[in-house]
């Protein structure tokens, strides 16, 4: 078995923060800001669901950061809460990183490239379904205070969709079992692309498709919050309704701003980590959070935010009811017309795919660091001769592949965002303990804003997950439940005294 110094040190301060980056930007910004549009109903409320997403992910890369010199090792944000905590808290987090964050995300992005694979190869379509099936369906359950309505705990799907899904998956695992020269290089040239086909996107909203007329509804509504969802009534806002509203609708722009952290499970693998990770982290979530925010000024500067479900037109059905969710598509329409479809999903599906290679290069590292500590698969802690875990990435490509075959982009959504809410709060909180447990520890770089900034987080992602604990119960009881099955599994593992075999 293999340690630290078998990686190869080979990520320097743009490879890292191509990775950062890379791993945030994927299809979310172009889809999900049509769900926030219906959850909050105007403009304002929707600019500020970003504005505070970005500020709760800048903020958490800067606590990160000292974190990050302080330990810097494979397997990053385990790593932490091991040392922070005890190996418990570290073994939940991989063991809920495997089942659901990175491989649920890694399954929502390739389900996301398929499906924008298909407006390009119309036979790859969603609606072709050659195999489905239904199981363990669970519900109502009443908890006392809400009753949880009926859901599936499984279902599964198969048709061409799901195959490029899969497929993709696969040929991104093979590229980066080469080695991490070449899992780098598709990082940097796919991250370079796609932050400059972002840009030329914001160029042509802002300078060759703004409307008047939408410029000029949005700013007569921009605070007068009103969700109105798909086949329900239009609910005026007020009070904690915005602030419920506000942590619902944040799912999206967080699971659209997620994976930022990613970086610090590959500590091994870069170039004077003490330093290049924290500003890594800076510079790549900063870069990502102000290109997010420019888009969606250009979104409520071409587009109405409110529209009616039944409108026979872009301009009538507005952000809240864009066909197929593809708002970025109707954005740039009025340009290109019926080139648009096409523009869009040629970038999606160039955005998707490097998302996806950073997310898969970087799970494997973590699986490698907790099978070194004997908590996960053997052969998950060897290195291959590219001095890559191989095996890692190979157990993590099967999980992936799977889940591309049940559930949904928003059930995979959903269920992630709040398992990576919880580690992160939990990260943070550990920046508290370790200074007060251990002053002695090297800190090359210390949060900024330490104690104020940590503590603003804190407080507002515990906010968004009880709001998403009350009001989206289906999917985040489940996801919490994931999370404490891994008690009784880490127990059981401890009493037999021996490792994990494959």
């Amino acid at each position: 078995m293999t340690n630290d110094t078998s990686f190869k040190k080979s990520l320097n301060l743009f490879d890292s923060t191509a990775l950062v980056a890379g791993s945030m930007i994927g299809s979310g910004i172009f889809i999900v800001s049509a769900d926030i549009a219906r959850t909050v109903g105007s403009p304002g409320w929707l600019m500020l669901v970003w504005i505070i997403t970005g500020f709760l992910t800048l903020f958490a890369a800067l606590s990160y950061g000292e974190l990050a010199g302080m330990f810097p090792k494979a397997g990053g944000q385990y790593v932490y809460l091991k040392e922070a905590y005890n190996p418990l808290i570290g073994f939940l987090y991989g063991w809920t990183l495997f089942l659901v964050i990175q491989t649920g995300t890694i399954a929502a992005v390739a389900m996301a490239f398929a499906k924008f694979f298909g407006v390009l190869i119309p036979s790859v379509s969603e609606s072709v379904v050659w195999f489905s099936l239904k199981f363990i369906q669970i519900g109502p359950v009443d908890l006392g205070i809400y009753t949880i309505k009926q859901f599936d705990l499984g279902f599964v799907n198969f048709g061409p969709v799901q195959i490029v899904a899969i497929l993709s998956v696969v040929f991104l695992t093979w590229l980066n079992s080469r080695g991490i020269k070449e899992g780098k290089r598709v990082q940097n040239i796919f991250t370079t692309g796609k932050v400059a086909l972002l840009l030329l996107f914001i160029i042509i909203g802002l300078g060759f498709a703004m409307n008047a007329n939408a410029i000029h509804l949005n700013t007569s509504i921009f605070w007068d919050a009103r969700q109105h969802m798909k086949g329900a009534p239009i609910i005026p806002l007020t009070g904690f309704a915005i602030i419920a509203a506000i942590g619902m609708a944040s799912v999206g722009s967080l699971f659209s701003s997620d994976a930022w952290n990613n970086i610090t499970f590959t500590a091994g693998e870069v170039i004077n980590p003490r330093k290049n990770i924290p500003m890594s982290l800076f510079l790549g979530t900063f870069i990502v959070t102000i290109l997010y925010l420019l888009a969606n000024v250009v979104f409520i500067t071409v587009l109405p935010l409110r529209g009616s479900q039944d409108g026979a037109t872009i301009m009538e059905r507005g952000m809240q009811f864009v066909q197929n969710e593809r708002l970025a598509t109707a954005t740039i329409s009025g340009v290109f017309g019926d080139y648009a479809a096409m523009i869009m999903a040629i970038f999606i599906v160039i955005s998707t795919f490097g998302c996806n290679n950073g997310l898969i290069l970087s799970g494997a590292r973590v699986y490698y660091a907790m099978s070194n500590d004997g908590i996960f698969f053997k052969k998950a802690g060897n290195l291959n001769r590219k001095a890559v875990p191989a095996t890692g990435l190979i157990f993590q490509c099967i999980w992936a592949s799977l889940l591309c075959l049940s559930g949904t982009y928003g059930q995979l959504l959903d269920y992630v965002v709040f398992a990576v809410l919880l580690f992160y709060v939990l990260t943070i909180a550990g920046l508290f303990i370790l200074r007060i447990r251990h002053p002695e520890y090297d800190r090359p770089y210390k949060a900024f804003g330490y104690p104020v900034i940590p503590v603003i987080y804190i407080l507002l992602a515990t906010l968004i997950m009880a709001i998403l604990l009350y009001f989206k119960p289906g999917y985040t009881w489940p996801g919490l439940i994931i999370v404490l099955l891994g008690i009784p599994v880490y127990f059981f593992r401890g009493k037999r005294k021996t490792e994990i075999q494959p």
